[in-house]
């Protein structure tokens, strides 16, 4: 059983939804992004979204675009990102980290060389935003050959009629995209959430976990009643830039995002209560 497979299902045995994260490698710096990241779990995170820096981000808004460009102008590229998960597989064998981002990157990379070397270093998922299912085989065999499942992507215009092909090849989870744009917008309704999570179970065994707008421990608690999982991480990288903008020291601002994650945490861990 993967990872993955085992957080759900532990969260499922305790009636609660998984808080999944989202920061990007090696933002400001590998050395902050390495703390932040092996602070995650202690801070109440049960999955982490990891971003692979990347120049031309499309579907992220301004907080995680300036947190790519941060990261390459300090030196992130895919063989740190996956060093990170390395570094942080040492100390936490348990805690499912999905690699997001482009797939441009991992094309240049090599896809068989980026598949073994990821799986090597512990990566359990990968959700790449730009690759739709009717175009993903070339990934979707090899990361599955290294026990890597392809997380799929559903957003308010999937339809009945576009759910099959989205999920035909899914695995580990559905990331359902609550609001269309780019992310850190708008937030959508719980009601409408609600409603869309229920319409995409109707195709699928696989977990439901919502992101895009989430800001507040209030929006969090609110996914976590209706979905299996919730997502932050616009609002996660920009206490980094925040922390970046202030010149704080580095531990300053690893305590603050560390906290800010708690407090979302406690938000998602009270939304079925």
């Amino acid at each position: 059983m993967s990872r993955l497979q085992s957080t759900f299902e532990a969260l499922r045995a305790d009636n609660r939804a998984a808080f999944v994260t989202f920061i990007t490698a090696g933002d400001p710096d590998y050395a902050t992004s390495l703390d932040v990241l092996k602070g995650l779990p202690g801070a109440g995170a049960d999955i982490i979204e990891l971003g692979m820096p990347f120049t031309d981000p499309s579907a992220d808004g301004p907080a995680i675009d300036k947190a790519a460009q941060r990261a390459i102008a300090a030196g992130a590229n895919m063989k740190k990102t996956l060093q990170m998960v390395t570094e942080f597989r040492k100390d936490n064998a348990s805690t499912p980290i999905v690699l997001m981002g482009y797939f441009n990157p991992i094309f240049a990379y090599g896809l068989e060389r980026f598949c073994s070397d990821a799986a090597a270093a512990g990566v359990d998922g990968l959700i790449i935003v730009d690759l739709p299912p009717e175009e993903d085989a070339e990934l979707l065999e090899p990361a599955n050959a290294a026990g890597i499942d392809v997380i799929r992507l559903a957003t308010p215009t999937s339809d009945d009629v576009r759910l099959p092909v989205i999920l035909n090849g899914a695995s580990g989870f559905v990331y359902y995209v609550a609001v269309a744009g780019v992310t850190g917008g708008k937030s959508a309704t719980a009601d409408d959430i609600g409603a869309a999570v229920e319409r995409i179970k109707r195709h699928t065994d696989l977990p439901v976990a919502v992101g895009f707008g989430i800001r507040t421990p209030e929006q969090a608690a609110e996914i976590a009643a209706r979905a299996d999982g919730a997502v932050v991480g616009s609002a996660i990288v920009s206490l980094i830039e925040e922390g970046v903008n202030a010149e704080e020291p580095r531990a300053q601002t690893v305590e603050k995002v560390l906290n800010f994650t708690q407090s979302l945490a406690n938000g998602v861990r009270s939304g079925r209560n």
